[in-house]
C-alpha cells in the first residue's frame, strides 16, 4: 500500500450564519445555523451560532449568504476521455465507442496524468469531495495509468475511489474494442490484484480505495467477470462495471448468452451490496426487484444518458424500491461539461420529464448527489452527510448572487438555479476550494498542460 503523504489540517473551522442543509437520515435542516470541524472530522452542526466554547480560538467563516451541505460524491467517471471531448458529437454508444477507441488505445502515463487533474479540478471547483475513476484501457508500453490518477487526486487533495478495469473480449472473439485495446484474461487479473496489493487503504478516513471493474458484458468474458468478483471479495474491495446502458447492450447480452443482463451479472456472482453499476438505464420490474434484493448500487449519469440518447433510467422506482442510487459525471468524452453539480438539476429535470412534476424533488436530488454516492461507494457511515463524527468533506455555496438572490428555498436555489459559485470546500478538513477557485493546483496550468497532451494525441492518432 503506499504510504499517504503528511497533510496540513487546521485544528477547529467554525463556519456559520449559513443554512444547513446536513442531509441526515431526517433530512435536518437549519435556515442559520453553524458547523464545527475539529481536525479532519465534524465537530458539532446545529442552528444558530456555534458554542461558544468551540468558537474561541477557532478559524471563523462567515457564512451569511450561503448554505452548506456535505460534499458532492462522484460515482462514475473516465478521466482519461477530457483528452477527447466533443468528438463523435451525434453518436449513439456503440459508434461512439467504435469511433473513439483508436484514439484512446494511444494514450500513455503523461497523458492520464493531465487529463486526471483537469477532470479532478473541475469537479473539485464544483463542490465534489469524493471522486471516482473508472479506467479499463490499458495500452502496451504506456506506463503507470491507475498511479498517474492517484497522483493526479493525492496532490489536488481529494478523496479518491480509483477503479482497476480491464477488456478481454476484443473483436476477433465478438466483442466491441478493438484487439489493440484489451488485454488478456490473466494480465488483466495480475494487474487488478497487483493495484489491490499496491495502492487500496482501508483504514478508517481514508483518501484512497480501490475496486475492481471489468469494463462491461460486450468487453469483457464471462471468465474475467467471474473471476473478478471472486477477486474483489478475497481482498474486501468493491465491484464496479457498466449494466444496462442501451438497448444494443440488452440484445448482445440475448444472443449471446441467452439471458438479459441483469440475469447475466447475476450468474457470474456480479449482484451483492459490495457491487455498483453505471447507468441501469433499460431495467424491467424483475431486474429492479433483483438489485433491491441484492442492494446493487447504480451510478445514474443523467447527461451521459441524454447525450449518447441512452434513454432515462428509472431512478425514482429505484429510490422507491430502496436500491442505493448515486450520481455519475461519467467520462467527459459524452458529458463535455464534466461537472458533477449540474447533474443535481439535470437529474431532476430528466426524470420529471419521463415521470411528471411529483417525479423528483430538490432534496431527493441533493441526496442523489451526497449520500446516496457515499452509500453507492460504501462510504455512508464516513460521509456524504453533516454528521458529529464524520468526516469534514464538505461544501459551503453562495447563494446571494445575481442567480440564486430571490429563490428563498437554498436548496431549491442550488439544485434549480445556475451552478452556484464554492466559497469553501473542505476535504478531510483541509480547503481545497477558496473563493471559487482551487487552493491546491494552478488551474491555468491545469488546463495548458491538458490541452498540449490532447494535441499530442490527436497527431499520433493521425499518424497511425
Amino acid at each position: 500500500m503506499t504510504a499517504a503523504p503528511a497533510r496540513t489540517v487546521i485544528e477547529r473551522t467554525v463556519i456559520e450564519n449559513c443554512a444547513v442543509a446536513t442531509v441526515d437520515a431526517r433530512d435536518t435542516e437549519h435556515a442559520s445555523g453553524h458547523v464545527v470541524v475539529h481536525g479532519n472530522r465534524i465537530e458539532a452542526v446545529g442552528p444558530g451560532p456555534a458554542p461558544r466554547h468551540l468558537a474561541e480560538g477557532a478559524r471563523r467563516v462567515d457564512g451569511t449568504g450561503h448554505l452548506v451541505t456535505p460534499g458532492l460524491v462522484n460515482t462514475h467517471h473516465h478521466f482519461y476521455q477530457w483528452l477527447t471531448r466533443g468528438l463523435a458529437q451525434d453518436a449513439g454508444l456503440f459508434d461512439w465507442l467504435v469511433a473513439l477507441y483508436p484514439l484512446w488505445a494511444r494514450i500513455d502515463e503523461p497523458m492520464v496524468h493531465a487529463a486526471a487533474r483537469a477532470s479532478l479540478a473541475m469537479m473539485a471547483r464544483g463542490g465534489v469531495t469524493t471522486a471516482m475513476d473508472h479506467h479499463y484501457v490499458f495500452p502496451r508500453g504506456a506506463g503507470d495509468l491507475l498511479g498517474a490518477e492517484i497522483r493526479a487526486a493525492r496532490d489536488l487533495g481529494v478523496r479518491f475511489t480509483a477503479t482497476r478495469g480491464s477488456m478481454d473480449l476484443g473483436e476477433s472473439q465478438g466483442g466491441l474494442p478493438p484487439g489493440f485495446a484489451v488485454e488478456t484474461t490473466d494480465a488483466a487479473l495480475a494487474a487488478t490484484e497487483e493495484a489491490v496489493d499496491t495502492h487500496h487503504d482501508p483504514s478508517p478516513g481514508s483518501m484512497l480505495h480501490i475496486a475492481v471493474a471489468p469494463c462491461s458484458p460486450f468487453s469483457v468474458t464471462t471468465e474475467l467477470l467471474r473471476e473478478s468478483a471472486a477477486l474483489a471479495r478475497r481482498k474486501g474491495v468493491r465491484l464496479h462495471t457498466h449494466g444496462s446502458e442501451t438497448v444494443e447492450e440488452e440484445g448482445f447480452c440475448k444472443e449471446r448468452f441467452g439471458m438479459g443482463p441483469t440475469d447475466y451479472f447475476e450468474s457470474t456472482g456480479w449482484l451483492g451490496d459490495d457491487v455498483w453499476m453505471a447507468h441501469c438505464v433499460h431495467m424491467t420490474d424483475a431486474d429492479l426487484a433483483a438489485f433491491a434484493r441484492t442492494r446493487t448500487g447504480v451510478a445514474h449519469c443523467p447527461s451521459s444518458n441524454a447525450r449518447l440518447g441512452a434513454g432515462t433510467a428509472r431512478v425514482p422506482a429505484m429510490l422507491r424500491a430502496g436500491i442505493p442510487v448515486g450520481l455519475g459525471v461519467d467520462g467527459t468524452a459524452s458529458n463535455e461539461s464534466g461537472e458533477l453539480h449540474t447533474e443535481l438539476r439535470n437529474a431532476l429535470l430528466v426524470h420529471r420529464l419521463a415521470g411528471g412534476a411529483r417525479a423528483m424533488t430538490a432534496r431527493q436530488a441533493l441526496r442523489l448527489g451526497t449520500y446516496g454516492g457515499a452509500r453507492v461507494l460504501g462510504r455512508a457511515d464516513e460521509t456524504g452527510s453533516l454528521e458529529p463524527g464524520k468526516l469534514a468533506d464538505l461544501v459551503l455555496w453562495r447563494l446571494d448572487g445575481l442567480g440564486h438572490s430571490t429563490i428563498e428555498d437554498p436548496v431549491a436555489a442550488l439544485v434549480l438555479g445556475p451552478p452556484a459559485p464554492v466559497t469553501l470546500s473542505l476535504v478531510d478538513g483541509r480547503p481545497v476550494v477558496e473563493d471559487g477557485r482551487l487552493v491546491t493546483a494552478d488551474e491555468a496550468a491545469v488546463a495548458r498542460e491538458a490541452r498540449v497532451q490532447a494535441r499530442r494525441l490527436a497527431r499520433l492518432a493521425a499518424d497511425g
